[in-house]
């Protein structure tokens, strides 16, 4: 999930130099959209004896179509009349649009079911024995639908007409701009992507945890800002390379981080052990693994 979700920063950065700090929120719209199609499915009485691969689809596809929607929304709105100002300005207006996506589906939810803390139906409630360990089915499914759109968004970006044109004006907007490329449909288009792949990943992340709330966007999506500045900030795999990498870390140090300190540091200060490794990457490589050191052209 920090991978997929740090790809939506690392492409937006790619193309605008600067941080989409709403694309957290992004991610929490789609867990809520797709936690709300459940319920109001559950409701009608046809989420019983649905398909739940096909149940599961159908809330992908639908909170994929609102975020991405939403995504080309506030880059028309938010950040495209701010595109030549100076580079801070733009960053306040994306933390401007995380605080009200927050207070706007806070709000949402508590008029129609009076809280905003929901429990979305789980779809996927067994195991897979796979031998050397025994996986929840949910946690199996959250892995294969992350790693295929990885794969999808890969082959995209490097092998399409479409993908050329968005790393060709991640290269050199005003020379793109001269090789006949539409560069405002190409950044709209990397908003839709981006925030489409942050809304299905709220729908995994809804699907394999329960319980959501409109907060669950701020704390993830610093950690997936992590995991892109980890690969290198811009760079598609490094993004991956860098979610995958901290969610393993972060794993490793909520285990094991209670026993090696005798108990001075339990699971809790996993979040501590996450963003000592971004202030260390910014002390030492701010390129990130994959990122390459770039000069300032006078």
């Amino acid at each position: 999930m920090y991978a997929v979700v740090a790809l939506g920063y690392t492409m937006v950065y790619g193309i605008l130099e600067f941080i989409n700090f709403a694309h957290g929120e992004i991610f929490m719209v789609g867990a809520f959209v797709g936690t709300e199609v459940l319920l109001i499915a559950d409701a009608m009485g046809s989420l019983e004896g649905m398909n739940p691969y096909f149940a599961l689809i159908l809330i992908l596809v639908v909170a994929m179509a609102v975020t991405g929607a939403l995504g080309v929304g506030i880059e028309r709105v938010a950040y495209r009349p701010l595109r030549g100002a100076p580079r801070l300005i733009p960053l306040i207006s994306a933390i401007g649009v995380s605080f009200l996506l927050q207070d706007l589906v806070r709000f949402t939810e508590a008029v129609a079911r009076n809280e905003f803390y929901l429990n979305s139906p789980i779809l996927f409630n067994g195991s897979v024995n796979l031998g050397i360990a025994t996986i929840p089915q949910k946690a199996l499914i959250v892995i294969v639908i992350a790693i295929l759109m990885m794969m999808i968004l890969s082959f995209f970006v490097n092998k399409t007409k479409w993908g050329i044109a968005m790393r060709a004006v991640a290269q050199d907007q005003s020379t793109a701009s001269l090789m006949t490329i539409n560069v405002d449909r190409v950044i709209m288009l990397t908003f839709l992507i981006g925030s489409s792949l942050g809304g299905a990943t709220g729908v995994l992340f809804a699907q394999n945890y329960g319980t959501i709330d409109p907060y669950i966007g701020f704390i993830l999506g610093l950690k997936a800002f992590t995991a892109a500045v980890l690969g290198g900030i811009g760079n598609l795999r490094g993004a991956m390379v860098g979610g995958v990498l901290l969610g393993l870390l972060e794993s490793l140090a909520g285990a094991y981080m209670g026993p090696l300190t005798s108990g001075a540091f339990g699971a809790e200060y996993k979040d501590v052990f996450t963003f000592s490794i971004l202030i260390l990457v910014l002390l030492f490589k701010p390129e990130g693994l994959f990122g390459e050191a770039v000069k300032e052209k006078v």
